[in-house]
């Protein structure tokens, strides 16, 4: 009995024996009895290209070694376009001059119109001269009236001359305002203030004196050169008007057309064709353009 109880712990002592033999030397998966016993080597880990661990013999046992995937580029875009220019006129630049004599001889008068250099125009009256018993005014229209005829509407930098006089007045000025070119006709035309007491040619309004104007203005330069690419989807609107070098100046707007196509078909940046038309307005978050709306697409006429 004392022998079998000898025996067993001899046993149980070889088997603890052999489990610590086979966890020092890295062996699992054992058959401790009657099995072949197989060594399986601890993963290794060794630098992949793409960044992640994979498992080599080589590396050292039980570390994980990342290596950095390469330095990340930023997306290539294009530089912002250039601010949009447009020169000016130079300030004292004369546009348009010329003489006025009344048909009776009544009245004189020289006029000329200057650029003030911010893109604005005034007229300068000089010599005027009067002997009619009337205070004369003159002003500017696009459509020419006749003489004897009674003005409705005064028209543009409307100005008062003076009454009679026994020597030339001082000069005097009006605004004209932007791109006066439009104005065809120079009237002067009387002002005074009733019909009480003077001829019927000479009552309020009635035109004494028709002069066309003819103007010469230099056209302003500008960085901004739309070209017509032709009709898109999202830009199928006409080209109504182009100018003297066959450039599109008017563009009317179809129904779908946006910012940014009719941009795309006229080969312009959008901050350049809203800078042509601030006054413009869209009605939606695609920046669909109100149909039947002209846009403008010449600089010069800013």
């Amino acid at each position: 009995m004392v022998h079998i109880r000898a025996f067993r712990r001899l046993m149980l002592g070889t088997v603890a024996t052999a489990a610590l033999v086979a966890a020092t030397a890295g062996l699992s998966g054992c058959a401790l009895f009657g099995g072949d016993a197989k060594a399986v080597s601890a993963p290794h880990r060794t630098p992949h290209a793409s960044g992640t661990a994979t498992t080599s013999p080589r590396s050292t046992p039980g570390v994980g070694i990342l290596t950095g995937s390469p330095t990340p580029t930023a997306t290539p875009t294009a530089p912002p376009p250039p601010a949009p220019t447009l020169t000016q006129v130079p300030a004292g630049t004369v546009v348009a001059q010329g003489s006025v004599a009344s048909p009776k001889g009544s009245i004189h008068y020289r006029y000329r119109v200057v650029s003030t250099g911010d893109g604005m125009y005034s007229v300068e009256y000089s010599g005027f001269t009067s002997t009619v018993p009337v205070p004369v005014s003159a002003t500017f229209l696009e459509t020419p009236p006749s003489v004897g005829d009674g003005l409705t509407y005064h028209g543009i930098g409307d100005h008062a001359l003076g009454g009679p006089t026994t020597a030339a007045a001082p000069q005097t000025s009006a605004v004209l305002g932007k791109k006066p070119s439009y104005l065809t006709t120079l009237v002067t035309y009387s002002s005074v203030a009733s019909e009480d007491g003077v001829p019927v040619e000479l009552g309020p309004n009635k035109v004494l004196a028709v002069n066309t104007v003819s103007w010469s203005i230099p056209p302003r330069q500008s960085n901004v050169h739309p070209v017509d690419g032709g009709p898109l989807v999202g830009a199928r609107g006409a080209v109504t008007e182009t100018t003297a070098s066959g450039a599109p100046a008017r563009y009317v707007v179809a129904v779908g057309d946006t910012t940014e196509k009719v941009a795309q078909r006229f080969g312009i940046p959008v901050s350049y064709l809203v800078w042509l038309n601030a006054d413009r307005q869209v009605f939606d978050a695609q920046q669909q353009l109100y149909s039947s709306v002209t846009l403008n697409l010449n600089p010069d006429d800013l």
